[in-house]
């Protein structure tokens, strides 16, 4: 039997999608034919309609992010699955301006098949469309990996900027050429000491022996590539931002999101923030931007991730633009 409270209909996605919509009327509203959420009141100066989705079970990302200043549009899927092609495609039209739709897509299997179909039958209808593949997991930076690096924190400040520079106006050629840049310039890794609760069957996910830690997970549960033993804090924050630094282009300032992965608490969020704000002291890299909070979630994981980000002078001032979002306002 599932740990997870159970609703009426069976569909706790949906359910929750439409709540999520009424708590946060002011801002969002949810489309009850096929399933998505849309931007109450974008900004006018817009020519681009940006929209971002995936698997349930992330909250906040993405239906936190819809709102003035980030996404136009989320879709999301069931737990961990990619939404279906029909509900991008009918979003997608909900949200196109003159100069078309940009789709920011995390780099799943699913996800790059549905979106890819949606697009193709947006350019049918003739919707200028374009494909910002967020693939920032430097766990999954392997050859034997065939679909490539996975999307995972980065895809936050990747949607914040990119919310920012449509507010600009910026058009879709801009807005895909901007968002490859900050993709190339972003990487993230997680760990965790235990696995999420499994819909299917109620048990964790995955089992760890005492004092050892998944290095690597992903945030739908894949195991590591490694499972390490425990170490202090300050130890695994140190490998992590080292390798983390080696991927990145060296001597920029960065930004950072240090994520919970749904269980962990605040105390130890920020106290691994404050172990990776040392470290990049001690490399002599700036700390341009700081997060930390539960952003992009595994259900009830334990864990968190570390996202940095490469920040030029375009990047931060886009990142500073005001949003007013149900997740994310300033």
């Amino acid at each position: 039997m599932s740990a997870y409270f159970e609703t009426a209909t069976g569909d706790l996605a949906s359910e929750a999608l439409h709540s999520f919509a009424d708590v946060h009327a002011d801002l969002v509203s949810a489309d009850s034919r096929f399933g998505f959420l849309t931007a109450r009141h974008p900004a006018e100066t817009r020519t681009v309609g940006l929209l971002s989705g995936g698997g349930s079970g992330h909250e906040p990302l993405h239906g936190g992010y819809v709102g003035r200043g980030m996404l136009d549009a989320a879709v999301p899927g069931r737990v961990f699955a990619s939404p279906h092609n029909r509900q991008v495609y009918e979003a997608s039209l909900a949200v196109a301006r003159p100069g078309g739709v940009l789709h920011l897509v995390k780099n799943y299997t699913g996800d790059r098949i549905n979106f890819g179909i949606a697009a193709e039958r947006l350019a049918h209808k003739g919707i200028p469309c374009a494909r910002v593949l967020i693939d920032d997991d430097l766990a999954s930076d392997a050859e034997g990996i065939a679909a490539g690096r996975r999307g995972t924190g980065g895809t936050v400040l990747v949607e914040k900027i990119l919310g920012g520079a449509a507010d600009r106006g910026m058009g879709l050629a801009e807005l895909q050429d901007l968002g490859e840049r900050l993709v190339a310039g972003c990487r993230s890794l997680a760990v965790a000491t235990a696995a999420h609760t499994s819909p299917a069957t109620g048990g964790p996910a995955f089992t760890l022996d005492e004092g050892l830690l998944e290095y690597g997970v992903g945030i739908h549960g894949e195991r590591a590539g490694s499972t390490v033993s425990r170490r202090p804090l300050a130890e695994l924050v140190e490998r992590m931002t080292t390798e983390l630094l080696d991927a990145l282009p060296a001597d920029v300032p960065v930004m950072s999101l240090v994520n919970g992965l749904g269980a962990t608490t605040l105390l130890e969020l920020y106290a691994a923030h404050g172990q990776l704000a040392r470290v990049l002291r001690g490399a002599g890299v700036p700390l341009a931007r700081s997060l930390v909070g539960n952003y992009i979630t595994s259900l009830d994981m334990h864990g968190f991730s570390i996202t940095l980000m490469a920040a030029d002078p375009t990047a931060l001032g886009l990142y500073d633009a005001p949003v007013h979002t149900p997740a994310l306002r300033w």
